[in-house]
């Protein structure tokens, strides 16, 4: 019979001995541990720890798990999760027009190379309904005009709680989120920038990239925020490029890197492999 297996994440200020601690319960509760990666930011104070366990008898569930570990979570002051590793997160795209990154993950999805449930994609425009519908996934058409921003935004959010969606994926979906949106994802929204943030933010970054006459060109994968591309990097990767690239031939190199970048953010992020800390993200790869 296979073990059952948990992913323990926590964060705290960090302080002595937490490791042991949380070695020692783990081990006086039959937890065997199969994966450990601790950090300890001196620049934040903070200490952050991602365990991956399997208990030896399967006796032990959630539920009791979190009766057991209260008494170290509070000595410590954690701030804690337990995660079942097996439970696919259920998943809302966002996309506008372009759909290559759209199309990257729903393959991923479908041939169990990412393990999600797009729950649905929702749109601005009708152009990726065909694309969608063709995976058998629910399309969500919400035009949007300037006087009519509030109540689009108010669907995504009613749609997110009624699929119960874990995570917000924003697929190359060209709309700047209101403060409301942004509150309401907080940690649970990845956006795909293209460009290597924090050059060249906004419209267009391709363009402004080639008048500028760069050399190397990127995208980048964060977490949503209030401000516009500042949100927590979670990954990113460049491309190099010379004088002969032409702005499309950029923004044609520069899809493949996108649906790479924005694929391993979500997957680091199911994995609860990223911590949020402070403007900055801690990953355990």
């Amino acid at each position: 019979m296979e073990l059952k297996k948990y992913i323990l994440t926590l964060s705290c200020k960090d302080q002595l001995g937490i490791v042991a601690k949380i070695s020692t319960f783990l081990a006086q509760n039959q937890g065997f541990i199969l994966e450990m990666a601790q950090f300890g930011d001196l620049s934040t104070g903070r200490f952050f720890l991602r365990s991956v366990f399997e208990y030896q008898n399967n006796s032990l569930n959630e539920g009791q798990f979190s009766k057991r570990f209260h008494g170290i979570a509070e000595e410590l002051g954690l701030d804690w999760s337990l995660h079942d590793p097996l439970a696919k997160p259920r998943v809302l795209l966002l996309v506008s027009t372009a759909g290559h990154c759209l199309n990257d993950l729903l393959h991923r999805s479908r041939s169990g190379t990412l393990p999600i449930h797009v729950a649905g994609v929702a749109s601005n425009h009708e152009d990726l309904r065909e694309m969608t519908e063709w995976y058998k996934i629910p399309f969500h058409f919400f035009p949007i005009t300037s006087e009519r921003k509030e109540e689009q935004e108010e669907k995504i959010a009613s749609l997110v709680d009624k699929e119960k969606i874990d995570l917000v994926v924003l697929a190359r979906y060209m709309q700047i989120l209101s403060p409301f949106l942004t509150g309401k994802l907080l940690g649970k929204a990845i956006n795909i920038h293209h460009s290597f943030l924090p050059s060249f933010k906004g419209a267009k970054p391709y363009h402004q990239a080639f008048y500028r006459g760069v050399k190397l060109i990127g995208a980048t994968a964060h977490y949503v925020s209030d401000e516009l591309d500042e949100g927590p990097i979670i990954d990113q990767e460049v491309l190099r490029v010379d004088h002969t690239h032409t702005p499309n031939q950029l923004v044609e190199l520069g899809r493949d890197i996108e649906c790479l970048v924005l694929a391993r953010a979500v997957k680091y992020h199911i994995e609860q492999r990223v911590f949020i800390n402070g403007h900055k993200t801690v990953i355990f790869k």
